[in-house]
C-alpha cells in the first residue's frame, strides 16, 4: 500500500476554491484529504514554500505519432509533458494516418500506457482523413475513448459539415474543437498581416481570417446547442466574439497559448523560423486583447499547442519552414513570468485555466484534489529562476522561440496516479 504525504505546501485547488497551507495525503493512487493525521509510514515530500496543485492539463498537444516520429513520439512527448508539470495531455489528430478510426485511437492509448509517463487523452478527427468532406465515425471514436473531435491543423471549411458535427456530438456531450481560419485568406501567408510584414516583404495572415471563422462557428453552435471550443485564439476580435457569445448563453469555451500572450509579430524581424506559427504572432493590441480575455474569464483555458518539428525542417527559408513551436516545457514558466508576476492573474485563477477548466471542457475526471480523486499532483516552485535551454528538453524537437529566456516558476515534483513520475 503506497502512501505519500506532501507536507507544508500552499495547496491551491481551484475546483473547490481552496488556497491555504496544508498537508496532502495520497494513498493507493487517490487523494485522501488535507491535514489527515499521518500514520508515519508515508513517503514525505517537503513542499514548504511551494505550491501544491492538481496535476496540470494541456488539452492541445501534437504528439506526431504515428507518422512523424522524427519530430516527436508518444514517449518523448509525454516525458516533455512531465518536465513541464503536466499530468494529463490531449493529443491532436493531425497524424499520419489521422486519428479517424477506432484502431488508431486504441494504438495511441496503448502506446501511452507503454510509455508510462502522463495520462494521454485522445482528440479524434471530425472528418474522415481530416479532408473536411464527410463526418468521421464519431460514435465509434467516442466508444474507443476519444474525448473530443477536431480537424486541427486545418479548418472545417464546409459550414454544413461543422453544423452536423456540432449536432451529432450532442448525443455524446462531446466538444467540437475548432481551428478558426479562412484558408482562402491565409494561403500565401507567413506572418501577421501588419506593418512588420509589409516592411519585411512577407505574406500576411489577416486577423479577419480567424475572426470570420470564429463568428461562423459560434453562430452554428448557437443554432444547434452544440459544445464548441475555440482553439489557439490569437486576435482581439475573436476574444470579443467569444465574450459576446458567452453573454448570450452560447456553449462556447476558448483557449490561448503562452506564445500568443507573450510575443508579437515584431519577433519575425529576426527571420527566425521558430517564431513562425499558425495562428501567427499578432500585433501588441491583439496580445492585450488575449490577456484581457484571460483576466475577465472569456478565455477559459491556457494550452500550449505543442507542435514539435525536427531541426532540419525548421532550418528552411522562412516561407518554406513549417508552422509551430514546442511548448510543454516552457508553458508554466511563461504563465508565472508573464501573467502572475505582473499581476494579470493570481495563482488560483491561472491554475484553474490549466487544471479544472480544461478537464471540464473535455469531460475528464481530472483537475482537482478532492478526496477520492485520482492522485495527479504538481508541486510547483514559484520562485525557481531558470534559463530556457533547448538542449535540456525532453522533447525530441527544440523549436522554441524562448531559448535563453530567463523565467520564474517551474514544476518541482510531478505525481501521476499516486506515483512520483518526475523530480526536478
Amino acid at each position: 500500500m503506497s502512501k505519500i504525504l506532501i507536507r507544508g505546501g500552499r495547496v491551491i485547488d481551484p475546483a473547490r476554491q481552496i488556497d491555504r497551507v496544508a498537508d496532502l495525503l495520497i494513498e493507493d493512487g487517490h487523494i485522501v484529504d488535507l491535514d489527515v493525521r499521518p500514520a508515519g509510514d508515508e513517503e514525505v515530500i517537503d513542499a514548504t514554500g511551494k505550491i501544491v496543485s492538481p496535476g496540470l492539463i494541456d488539452m492541445h498537444v501534437h504528439l506526431r505519432e504515428p507518422g512523424n516520429e522524427d519530430d516527436e513520439t508518444i514517449a518523448s512527448g509525454t516525458a516533455a509533458a512531465l518536465a513541464g508539470g503536466f499530468t494529463s495531455i490531449a493529443c491532436i489528430p493531425n497524424t499520419d494516418p489521422p486519428i479517424d478510426t477506432q484502431g488508431t485511437v486504441e494504438f495511441i492509448r496503448n502506446k501511452a500506457v507503454m510509455a508510462d509517463h502522463c495520462n494521454v487523452f485522445v482528440v479524434a478527427c471530425l472528418s474522415q482523413n481530416r479532408e473536411g468532406k464527410e463526418l468521421a465515425e464519431i460514435g465509434q471514436l467516442v466508444q474507443a475513448g476519444a474525448v473530443a473531435v477536431s480537424d486541427d491543423g486545418s479548418p472545417v471549411s464546409d459550414p454544413e459539415l461543422m453544423r452536423r458535427a456540432l449536432e451529432y456530438c450532442l448525443m455524446f456531450d462531446t466538444p467540437v474543437l475548432s481551428h478558426a481560419e479562412i484558408p482562402e485568406l491565409t494561403a500565401r501567408g507567413v506572418m501577421h498581416d501588419g506593418l512588420t510584414a509589409l516592411i519585411l516583404g512577407l505574406g500576411g495572415i489577416p486577423p479577419a481570417a480567424e475572426d470570420v471563422m470564429t463568428t461562423r462557428d459560434i453562430a452554428l453552435a448557437e443554432a444547434t446547442g452544440g459544445r464548441l471550443h475555440m482553439m489557439h485564439v490569437s486576435t482581439g476580435g475573436s476574444v470579443d466574439a467569444v465574450r459576446r457569445a458567452k453573454a448570450r448563453g452560447v456553449r462556447v469555451t476558448a483557449e490561448v497559448t503562452p506564445h500568443h500572450f507573450t510575443l508579437t509579430d515584431e519577433s519575425l524581424r529576426t527571420f527566425n523560423s521558430n517564431f513562425k506559427m499558425n495562428p501567427p504572432l499578432r500585433g501588441a493590441g491583439h496580445v492585450t486583447g488575449c490577456i484581457d480575455g484571460l483576466i475577465d474569464g472569456t478565455i477559459d483555458v491556457i494550452a500550449t499547442d505543442h507542435a514539435p518539428h525536427a531541426k532540419e525542417k525548421k532550418m528552411q527559408e522562412l516561407d518554406r519552414a513549417p508552422f509551430g513551436i514546442v511548448g510543454l516545457e516552457t508553458a508554466l514558466g511563461l504563465v508565472v513570468t508573464r501573467l502572475i508576476e505582473p499581476g494579470h492573474l493570481d495563482w488560483p485563477t491561472a491554475l484553474a485555466k490549466m487544471t479544472i477548466n480544461p478537464a471540464r471542457v473535455l469531460g475528464i475526471d481530472r483537475g482537482t484534489l478532492a478526496p477520492g480523486a485520482a492522485a495527479d499532483v504538481t508541486v510547483i516552485d514559484p520562485k525557481a529562476q531558470w534559463t530556457v535551454d533547448p538542449a535540456e528538453f525532453r522533447s525530441k524537437s527544440t523549436n522554441t522561440p524562448f531559448a535563453g529566456w530567463q523565467l520564474r516558476g517551474r514544476a518541482d515534483v510531478v505525481i501521476v496516479g499516486g506515483r512520483v513520475k518526475f523530480r526536478r
